[in-house]
């Protein structure tokens, strides 16, 4: 008998131009098999150049969204993407505890592409006190890093492996992975350190050559939070969520949206090209 199809769950803000956020989770999670659920931890006034606003949900709405959800649906995986300030942080943490949620991806959002803080300086202690212990993978990028950490961003592969196990000493007991993203450094590849306190694992791929890598982060973890339920372990799905995500960047520019950073392209395997028509199957 085959498996079930997995309901996998979404908590972010939402970003009205479709490249980060919810709207980007959903894109991701579909794609690769998930039945995608959202629950909206903020607002944000956005496009692919700035973010010109932010307006949290309160935080006893967010907790009626995940109870109701969870009464109902089984989730198989959790991602949970910007929250923007610490009740809401306490209150995700709070009731995702409580109902005992598997396979929680954390990206600990911190700053658009654009420049822009979507994670108030004050909800950092929150994130890393009542999140992070939950996370089974935590996928910080490098100045991400730094900020946990309390420290300069790793500048080199080097300092990244310091770093990610500095970060795995932060997450719970049990199965926990740090999936440090890499992607500032320069050079031609875009490295990434995958960590569980024993294994070190080295994920490259080569750097693709495109201004549209709006939501880089948000479609990464969004895929590995599709894949988990899918797949063996935590090493093989996080090494087909960077290979889609490469994908996506290798077809980002098919796509026409905006005048910043744009979109990748979430749906690279089902379209066939740039005026969107279905791929034969």
């Amino acid at each position: 008998m085959s498996k079930p199809i997995p309901n996998v769950l979404t908590i972010a803000g939402v970003d009205p131009s479709g490249g980060a956020g919810v709207l980007a989770d959903v894109k991701a999670f579909s794609a690769l098999g998930a039945y995608a659920c959202a629950v909206i931890a903020a607002l944000t006034a956005q496009n692919t150049r700035a973010v010109t606003g932010v307006l949290p949900i309160a935080p006893e709405f967010i907790a009626r969204q995940i109870d109701t959800l969870f009464a109902d649906v089984r989730i198989d995986a959790v991602k949970i993407g910007m929250l923007g300030e610490a009740p809401v942080i306490a209150t995700v943490a709070e009731r995702l505890t409580h109902w005992k949620a598997e396979r929680v991806v954390l990206d600990p959002v911190m700053v658009a592409k654009s420049g822009d803080a979507l994670l108030a300086r004050t909800a950092v202690g929150a994130l890393r006190e009542a999140l992070v212990p939950l996370a089974l993978v935590m996928t910080p990028n490098l100045p991400e890093a730094g900020v946990l950490l309390e420290a300069r961003a790793p500048e080199s592969v080097k300092e990244m492996t310091r770093a990610a196990e500095r970060l795995h000493a932060l997450m719970g007991s049990g199965e926990r992975w740090v999936w440090l993203k890499g992607g500032h450094l320069p050079g031609g590849d875009a490295t990434d350190l995958l960590f569980n306190g024993d294994r070190m694992i080295e994920l490259s791929q080569p750097r693709v050559a495109t201004k549209n890598t709006h939501g880089t982060g948000c479609t990464l973890s969004a895929a590995l939070a599709a894949l988990l339920p899918q797949s063996s372990d935590v090493p093989t799905a996080a090494k087909q969520a960077k290979n889609y995500l490469t994908q996506a960047l290798l077809r980002a520019d098919e796509l026409q949206v905006g005048q910043g950073h744009g979109p990748v392209h979430h749906f690279h395997a089902l379209w066939s090209g740039a005026r969107g028509q279905p791929a034969q199957r």
